[in-house]
């Protein structure tokens, strides 16, 4: 029989590994009675774990949700998970950048010798985003999505896929109406966090940054939630950014042979595609949001290039060149 603390941390492992338990089947697999599961059940109690009695036939016990924080138990993969996550959370750009340094300053000191090497050898230098955004807005932004009820907001400037700046005008400038939006999804992107909503009055899609938004209280009516186009929340916040309304890729996409060696100019391709055509000389497949863009890309290797196609990049190029001879002149 295991001694009364090894017992404790058994059954509390058990009792959360699932959601109810009979008292017998727990007797069973701690090698005890059912009166000393109910002992143990007291002990972990008062200790501050709510374990709920579950009526029925047989008895049995369930883990639930209480207001305070007992002490957590954890499996040696998932403790070093929660350290490694703790690392790096502070460029998640979610402002909990401190807080997550107490928590793993707290946690490393709880975890045995073995695992507090395995946490030690994890050197991550978190870069944090341009801003953070306010966990409180985080939280907010959150319930309404859950709730899925109609959201007013207040927005720094403008959205992706808008097109439109709206800023408030400062002591005596004009201030914008809030938007009315039902909420979708809060993504992260990039050290960035935004959220997804229909805009009630543009009757459009549109994705906020959530550093710029200020949310207003109450939140408003239910609503039914709409299905994002494609039905993939990723893909669909990933073409916006891209200036696409369709597919997760550049409208875009020009290719070119540059004299330069495929492996010096893959690693500044992106998501472009690189096929080497000799030792010298290298196929260069990229995208961007408009043509003029893609063009203006292109000259950042430094090389001589010849237009593949399609005759969009030749005219943007031919484009450019006049513009910059323009600029270049006394």
């Amino acid at each position: 029989m295991k001694g009364t603390s090894s017992r404790l941390l058994t059954l509390l492992s058990l009792l959360q590994a699932r959601r109810d338990w009979p008292g017998a089947a727990l007797a069973d697999r701690l090698g005890v009675t059912s009166r000393t599961v109910r002992r143990d059940v007291d002990r972990l109690r008062e200790l501050g774990y709510p374990v709920q009695a579950v009526k029925g036939p047989a008895g049995g016990y369930r883990l639930a949700a209480g207001a305070d924080l007992p002490p957590l138990l954890f499996d040696d993969d998932q403790a070093v998970a929660l350290a490694v996550a703790l690392r790096v959370a502070a460029a998640s750009g979610a402002g909990i950048g401190e807080a997550a340094g107490r928590a793993l300053a707290t946690v490393r000191q709880v975890l045995p010798a073995r695992l507090r090497h395995r946490v030690d050898a994890v050197e991550v230098t978190a870069v944090p985003g341009p801003r953070d955004v306010d966990p409180a807005v985080l939280v907010a932004l959150t319930a309404a999505v859950r709730a899925r009820q109609v959201l007013r907001l207040d927005h720094g400037s403008s959205t992706l896929g808008d097109g439109t700046v709206t800023l408030d005008g400062g002591p005596g400038g004009p201030v914008a109406p809030p938007r009315r939006v039902e909420p979708h999804a809060v993504v992260a992107r990039g050290g960035r966090w935004y959220l997804l909503a229909w805009d009630l009055d543009r009757a459009d899609w549109r994705v906020f940054r959530a550093d710029r938004v200020t949310p207003r209280s109450p939140l408003g009516a239910r609503f039914a939630p709409r299905e994002v186009p494609g039905g993939d929340v990723a893909a669909f916040v990933g073409a916006r950014f891209k200036g696409s309304a369709g597919a997760d890729a550049w409208p875009c996409r020009g290719t070119v042979e540059l004299d330069l060696p495929a492996a010096d100019v893959a690693p500044f391709a992106g998501d472009g595609t690189v096929e080497p055509l000799g030792p010298d000389r290298c196929r260069l497949t990229l995208g961007a949001w408009s043509w003029t863009a893609l063009a203006a890309g292109l000259g950042r290797f430094d090389a001589e290039l010849r237009v593949v196609g399609p005759p969009e990049l030749r005219e943007a190029l031919a484009t450019l060149s006049r513009r910059y001879a323009a600029a270049a002149a006394p």
